[in-house]
């Protein structure tokens, strides 16, 4: 441990020391790009350059894979290094591995001269590498209790190869299993990884004793509904089974999200953005049921799952981990994250509460969570980008 640690000598760019350096640097600016061209494309009407997957599935994709991948791969790449004691990825093999996630997104721009099999080979190829990557340290320490993750990170590499395979029409409905396939299934990274932290940030960040619920009841019954729930939204779309686990887990991960309440989470934002975006995939869970029994549009619980839930706490878990393993206080954040967060409560509020109240305005509210989301990673991106490219501030290697 104290070779991995105290390697303060070392030369070569800090951009490259440890996973979440260069895949949350990428994320947060593939965040901006994408959402700027997905603007461009829904309100002012830019030529789509590829003959491909269309813009919407282009979207649905990228924020799956490309964003969302980005961020797992930084933050298991770095967990797994504490979890095992193991130097995860760095230096030239992380830069290739980066690389590969870049290619991914900037092959589809290249018009008809890059076939999509290309595209999709090199996707899918940083996902394998991926998974070896993050496999490799766990197996060598006999760390059984991380094979869960590791399942979750094999069936997402699975789901975007059976995405590709249905975008090349070699699989009948191969792109819409891959897309939902992969939200679930980062959902479910969020619960397995919530589970384990949320309770223990809350517990060391109010800054006063308490003590949170978890039960194991709720633990078991909630992952096997979820699975029920996924594997029917895959085979009969929004029908009754749906709504009725849909119900279910609202009520079960309801309760589990009240026993990890406490007033203090309120002060720091840190703590409430994460909080905040649990309920969002909660509120998702009710919209979704509300598909089946009021006929409410299927975009206003794929957005309170995606930009309310996944988007919102994986910008909480970037700002804290960033903060941590750059050598940062997590306790005293940079004042101006609590606006950044409520900038982006903001655009979720557009995408998902103004069109379930004014469906009439769907486009203009659409608009408006696309400008509230650049402005939130633009200022993310002011305050976080420094802090990832620059050596941690405490001379040790990380």
């Amino acid at each position: 441990m104290i070779g991995i640690e105290n390697r303060s000598g070392a030369t070569g760019p800090a951009l490259l020391n440890l996973g979440f350096r260069p895949f949350f640097s990428g994320a947060v600016i593939y965040a901006l790009a994408a959402m700027l061209i997905w603007l461009a494309l829904t309100a002012f009407n830019l030529q789509w350059p590829y003959a491909g997957p269309s813009p919407v599935v282009w979207h649905a994709h990228e924020m799956i894979y490309g964003y969302g991948m980005a961020v797992v791969a930084g933050f298991l790449l770095t967990a797994v290094k504490n979890w095992t004691g193991v130097q995860t990825l760095h230096r030239t093999p992380l830069l290739l591995l980066f690389l590969l996630w870049l290619a991914g997104r900037v092959l589809v721009f290249l018009g008809e001269a890059i076939p999509l099999a290309v595209t999709g080979f090199v996707d899918c190829l940083f996902a394998a590498l991926l998974v070896i990557a993050v496999s490799l340290p766990i197996v060598k320490v006999k760390q059984r209790e991380q094979f869960g993750i590791l399942s979750k990170l094999v069936l997402l590499f699975a789901s975007n190869l059976l995405f590709y395979a249905g975008a090349m029409n070699l699989v009948g409905g191969g792109v819409r299993v891959g897309l939902y396939s992969g939200l679930y299934l980062l959902i479910a990274l969020i619960f397995v990884m919530g589970r384990r932290v949320m309770p223990f940030f809350i517990a060391k960040g109010v800054g006063y004793e308490v003590q949170l619920k978890n039960r194991k009841w709720l633990d078991v019954s909630s992952l096997v509904v979820f699975l029920v729930f996924w594997l029917a939204d895959i085979l009969d779309p929004d029908s009754l089974p749906v709504a009725l686990s849909a119900i279910v887990l609202l009520i079960l991960h309801g309760i589990r999200l009240t026993g990890w309440h406490t007033p203090g989470i309120w002060r720091k934002p840190l703590l409430w953005v994460l909080f905040v975006g649990y309920a969002s995939i909660i509120f998702g869970f009710g919209l979704k049921a509300a598909v089946y029994l009021f006929g409410a549009s299927p975009f206003l619980a794929l957005h309170a799952f995606t930009v309310g839930g996944i988007g919102m706490i994986t910008l909480g878990m970037m700002a804290r981990v960033t903060l941590g393993h750059t050598g940062r206080d997590v306790f005293k954040p940079p004042a101006i994250l609590n606006w950044i967060f409520l900038i982006y409560c903001g655009g979720t509020l557009f995408r998902v509460l103004a069109p379930l109240l004014d469906p009439d305005h769907y486009a203009l509210w659409v608009t408006f969570s696309q400008a509230f989301w650049i402005a939130a990673f633009s200022l993310f991106s002011i305050i976080y980008l420094p802090m990832l490219v620059q050596p941690r501030v405490d001379g040790r290697y990380g």
